[in-house]
């Protein structure tokens, strides 16, 4: 893509948002804010649109108004916005986020709770708040890694702000009874048309101490890129649930996902449930140990 293509298309992102935003406000001052759960998804999609980045779904995602808090694996800041795209959803986000330029813009409009990692009581206020949330039928994506990869491995999921499904069950007279865990694999394999290899990858991924300002060069200049969605089986969340062991099924359905799509086969070797340990699960055969929904 050329430097005045860039700056084309952005100008016409500019324009969008500004679009959007005050229609957001209002729905939120004067209306039930449906209006603004879907101008985000809106602006999103006309992003990924102008810049070629192409998104495909598999598995069983929530129904519409389902209530969901969404383990997902992290690659990039594109993330974001392909998540963005499918549905109305919010995120749970580093506090540093609220403060950046645009970003922490969007961030706010799209009602993302943000977690101060500095202050020791910043999980329990941050399960409270995806509890209520969650009680009220929203989905809350959670990037369990609690941080970015390069897209080929996959980091220890971390638990602790799993308790907020435990908190939705617990906390609410005539709450829900369950809440659906959904595992989710980002996974990015092609750009181009063409398989996507490890070289290729801190193209898209962003991840350590990479600036982001070339990373973003890189981004606009490469040309179109595939991004494929996949929703594991569901695990339901009930108040005797051990937190541990969902969220370690949650992370080995994450793990398996992306080891067919850079590989094409199933992992080897064993996972830890909590409990035991068991071989991956075969191609045909759904993650177990916690009831399905």
């Amino acid at each position: 893509m050329t430097r005045l293509g860039t700056i084309l298309r952005l100008a016409l992102c500019a324009l969008a948002f500004a679009a959007m935003v005050g229609p957001h406000l209002l729905s939120l001052r004067f209306g039930r804010g449906r209006l603004a759960g879907h101008l985000p998804t809106w602006f999103h999609r006309v992003f990924l649109r102008l810049f070629g980045v192409r998104v495909t779904q598999s598995g069983t995602p929530p129904a519409p108004g389902e209530a969901a808090l969404v383990l997902a694996n992290h690659v990039s800041w594109l993330d974001i916005l392909v998540l963005g795209s499918l549905r109305p959803l919010s995120f749970v986000a580093k506090s540093e986020i609220a403060g950046w330029p645009v970003i922490g813009t969007l961030a706010r409009l799209q009602r993302t709770v943000f977690i101060d990692r500095t202050r020791r009581t910043a999980t329990a206020a941050v399960n409270t708040t995806v509890a209520n949330r969650l009680a009220g039928g929203d989905l809350i994506v959670l990037f369990a890694e609690g941080t970015t990869g390069d897209g080929t491995r996959l980091l220890p999921f971390r638990s602790s702000l799993v308790g907020a499904a435990r908190a939705a069950i617990d906390g609410s007279t005539g709450g829900p009874e369950r809440i659906r865990l959904q595992p989710l694999a980002l996974t990015y394999p092609r750009r181009n048309g063409l398989p996507l290899v490890r070289s290729e990858r801190p193209g898209i991924a962003w991840y350590g101490d990479m600036e982001l300002a070339p990373h973003l060069a890189e981004f606009f200049d490469k040309g179109p890129i595939d991004v494929h969605v996949v929703w594991g089986a569901p695990i339901a969340f009930e108040a005797g649930t051990d937190r541990k062991r969902a969220t370690a099924l949650a992370e080995a359905s994450v793990r398996e996902a992306l080891q067919r799509a850079v590989t094409g086969r199933p992992p080897m070797g064993v996972i830890w449930d909590g409990a035991r340990t068991r071989p991956e699960a075969g191609p045909n055969e759904a993650v177990t140990g916690v009831p399905a929904l």
